[in-house]
């Protein structure tokens, strides 16, 4: 790829300058220089001398009026989308311009697409707008719903809408409709209602999603296609066939280092091991069998961030040791690895806990948050436990609990040999402080979809970790409730069963209920050899503590 700087040119207005899509990709100015340094390119791709990889240029080519991409996660196919979108929004309507709507289903999502948007226009070196931040109002009957949009208008007199979530319909809308993550929206078929409906008059619509199972209506519409029942083409994007068509060299590019053999495969099998049991799905673009996973890696990944998970196994034959021994041992580390970080709280915010219980087969994962002034759930370690004993499980419990400043109220798995140790902290700290949650369908029913909202409108935050994220993505959506159904194999070899995720969602479930705090002091006798008369005056003191 050689890339080549022209002279800037000028726009003149009501005269865009437009260069074409075959030009365009080749002779690039500084702005996308900026993503693919031409420096590197032949170290990186000598025979690929096009921007756009030879399956983003095929899904370009495509001029079906209903196109679907089954992708893996992560190829750039939305940013070649963006590309496209900006060509066709800049056009003349005789050209065959029209307006853009791309829905997403979180504004994340919507301003990563807007600003892909953007830097293309300024390397097509079309005449455009700045980004313009508001709101559009789509009518469902009498209901009206206003949703937050990020606006590029072109000279041609079209534009390029981004919405930051799904409309209720399109009714009165009329150009291009791209569809992003498809498989991740609520009540997909009634958008896809609405967006084939744009059809009728010249418009076009455009899918693209990875797999969330296959009885997930995005992978219906695929199965249609390619059964003959719906007109439409399909493309099927393996992370395999990107790599092979040059995506890691683009990764190289994009990071300002040589492309080396080894190195992709190194990087290959490290995005695999990264997924683990979902590389499957998410990867070799497999829908998973009977059931679709409840929560993306994209939405997981985009609310974590740098904080600890911390790991303790108790070597085998531990809980045969003396009760003395046992608690020393694990006092030791608590005073070292969990006190510095429970010391680093902020002392003015609302704490809140979830656990889920493991002993000699799945984890005990402790999860405590605070709740910062916008309402958002902060996780700031975890910790999980393997072949811990009770006991110990109570030490540790007890010890984190205690500490957490403004201790609101705890979610605990009561069921099976998890009851005795979340009835001990139930009596320790109250059992109005600690609920014993005895997780059943309906349980799940009722408190998953707080948990995915919360990931969705961004009021969660978590640790950045690989288990986590695996856990989190076990949890799938089984006769219509979300919960876990099968083991998977975590860091330290030892099997999990989604132990991280259900621990985090007892968290919220407790830092939802209405809690009502009271001031209250315990009085303690200095004296228990007193009769029990009632007294007043000497002989009591005040210490502050639960009660």
């Amino acid at each position: 790829m050689v890339v080549e700087k022209p002279k800037p040119k000028r726009a003149i207005a009501g005269t865009p300058s437009r260069t074409a899509l075959a030009d365009a990709v080749t002779k690039t100015p500084d702005l996308l220089e900026q993503e693919l340094p031409a420096s590197l390119a032949l170290q990186v791709n000598a025979e690929i001398d096009a921007v756009l990889l030879k399956y983003q240029q095929d899904w370009i080519a495509d001029d079906s009026d209903l196109k679907v991409a089954e992708k893996s996660r992560r190829v750039g196919l939305t940013w070649a989308e963006a590309a496209d979108n900006v060509l066709i929004a800049s056009k003349s309507r005789q050209a065959g311009g029209m307006n853009v709507y791309y829905i997403g289903y979180n504004m994340d999502m919507a301003i990563e697409y807007i600003e892909a948007c953007a830097m293309w226009a300024r390397v097509f070196n079309e005449i455009a707008e700045e980004v313009e931040e508001g709101q559009e109002v789509f009518k469902d009957g009498d209901d009206e719903k206003a949703i937050k949009t990020y606006t590029i208008r072109f000279a041609s007199g079209f534009r390029i809408v981004a919405l930051s979530s799904r409309p209720a319909n399109l009714r009165g809308k009329q150009g291009v409709v791209v569809i992003d993550e498809a498989a991740f929206h609520g009540a997909l078929d009634e958008l896809l209602k609405a967006a084939l409906a744009l059809l009728i008059w010249g418009g076009k619509v455009r899918v693209i999603s990875t797999h969330d199972g296959d009885q997930n209506p995005f992978n219906e519409l695929v199965n249609e296609i390619r059964a003959g029942n719906r007109k439409g083409s399909v493309h099927r994007i393996t992370f395999k066939e990107a790599v092979e068509q040059g995506l890691f060299g683009r990764v190289c590019m994009r990071k300002g280092v040589p492309w080396d053999e080894a190195a992709q495969v190194k990087w290959v099998a490290d995005v695999y091991a990264f997924y683990g049991s979902a590389a499957e799905e998410e990867l070799d673009v497999v829908p998973s069998q009977g059931t679709g996973a409840w929560l993306s890696s994209a939405l997981v990944e985009a609310r974590m961030f740098a904080a600890p998970v911390l790991r303790y196994t108790a070597p085998k034959g531990f809980e045969q040791r003396p009760d003395a021994e046992r608690h020393a041992v694990i006092q030791e580390w608590l005073d070292l690895e969990v006190a510095p970080l429970l010391e680093a709280l902020d002392s003015d915010l609302d704490s809140f806990y979830g656990q889920d219980f493991g002993r000699t087969g799945d984890l005990t994962v402790m999860v405590p948050s605070q709740v910062d002034q916008g309402l958002r759930r902060r996780v700031p370690f975890l910790l999980e436990l393997r072949n811990m004993p009770h006991r110990q499980q109570e030490q540790i419990a007890k010890f984190l609990i205690s500490r957490l400043p403004r201790f609101r109220k705890g979610a605990v798995d009561g069921r099976g040999n998890g009851h005795a140790v979340s009835e001990f902290l139930a009596q320790e700290f109250g059992y109005n402080r600690i609920e014993l949650v005895m997780a059943s369908e309906t349980w799940y029913r009722e408190h998953m979809p707080p948990l995915k909202k919360a990931f969705e409108d961004d009021t969660i935050a978590i640790p950045r970790d690989k288990d986590v994220l695996t856990d989190l993505r076990s949890i799938k959506v089984i006769k219509g409730v979300a919960r876990v159904p099968e083991r998977s194999t975590g860091k330290d070899g030892g099997q999990r069963h989604g132990d991280a995720g259900i621990a985090i969602a007892l968290m919220h479930y407790a830092s939802r209920q209405d809690i009502e705090v009271i001031d209250y002091r315990r009085i303690i006798p200095t004296n228990n050899g007193r009769s029990g008369a009632i007294t007043r005056g000497a002989g009591w003191r005040n210490k502050e503590g639960i009660w």
